[in-house]
């Protein structure tokens, strides 16, 4: 009976609860694993303990690299830090590198999905001196165009922005380079919804800008970019030097001998003068965009007004003799 009494008792344990008196810590279960340590020193990989500071140009190449971080604080960051190094060095000193080593890793960023990036890269891009940027322009134009046409409508805002800025510190090399003209011409058209009926039989010719654009400043802003540019194609010089210049490539071009033979030999397609619609009928929608631009008044009027006299200017640079 001893025996047996005894394992009832034992089983009784499993149940019972035990009752814990202040102070007094919780007894530990019979399977119970010791797993702290101690440590006498810790060792990192890939520890450097040198003394000298890296280099500004090493620096400079580094954040380049960051450039391409899935985080949007560190790719905003980084072009902070390029930003301050460009518009912090000495006058008239070289950049930290090349543009054409910087350009590659920023151009892709004008399409990217977060505003401070794209705000920062524009400060980034106005940091640049002009000369430097004269021969990358046609690298920028095709991703600066893939902006303008996006659906959201703040990376269409940015890339207005930039293509404002390009006409500014080099507008003769935008519109003349591969595309710099139609294509660019096409794309504000697409912005400001002024397409013809036939182009866009299934979208809707009113621009629209969303819930930034309910004040009216992105329609402005776009009309102001598009005089600056239309100034820049085909309006008139302003400075006298760009005409005398264009005189002498003028006079050049006809030299003997003919350097561009395909202009004075027969055609090699029918119908070469067809896009000047000599017998078609005459097409009156040149103004069309502009008008309805001008009937809503207010600034997006005075803007609009802007790109009415600059084509009015070219036209009458073209009518005379």
């Amino acid at each position: 009976m001893g025996s047996s009494q005894k394992k009832k008792n034992e089983r009784k344990k499993d149940f019972q609860k035990t009752r814990l008196k202040v102070g007094k810590t919780k007894p530990k279960p019979s399977n119970f694993t010791d797993t702290s340590f101690r440590s006498q020193a810790i060792v990192l990989n890939q520890q450097s303990l040198t003394t000298s500071a890296p280099s500004a140009s090493s620096q400079f190449t580094h954040y380049l690299s960051l450039l391409n971080s899935k985080s949007d604080s560190q790719r905003k960051d980084s072009l902070s830090y390029l930003t301050t190094a460009i518009a912090s060095r000495p006058v008239n000193s070289p950049l930290p590198q090349p543009v054409s080593v910087i350009l590659p890793s920023l151009v892709s960023l004008i399409l990217d999905g977060s505003n401070g990036v794209r705000n920062q890269l524009i400060k980034l891009l106005k940091s640049f001196p002009a000369p430097d940027m004269e021969g990358h322009i046609s690298q920028l134009l095709p991703y600066v165009r893939a902006g303008m046409t996006h659906l959201a409508v703040d990376i269409r805002l940015s890339s207005v922005e930039i293509i404002s800025w390009l006409v500014a510190i080099a507008g003769r090399e935008v519109v003349s380079s591969p595309g710099g003209w139609i294509k660019t011409i096409n794309c504000f058209l697409s912005i400001l919804g002024w397409h013809t009926e036939e182009s866009v039989k299934w979208s809707s010719n009113r621009a629209s800008f969303g819930k930034t654009g309910s004040d009216g400043k992105p329609m402005v802003r776009t009309l102001q970019a598009l005089a600056e540019f239309l100034r820049a194609g085909i309006g008139a010089a302003e400075d006298e030097s760009e005409i005398v210049g264009a005189n002498v490539m003028g006079d050049k071009e006809w030299n003997f001998p003919l350097t561009q033979t395909s202009h004075h030999i027969l055609p090699t397609k029918s119908a070469p003068f067809a896009y000047l619609n000599l017998f078609g009928q005459p097409k009156n929608e040149e103004e069309r965009g502009i008008n309805m631009a001008r009937q809503e008044g207010g600034e997006i009027g005075r803007a609009s007004a802007g790109v009415k006299k600059i084509l009015n200017e070219a036209l009458a640079l073209n009518s005379d003799p």
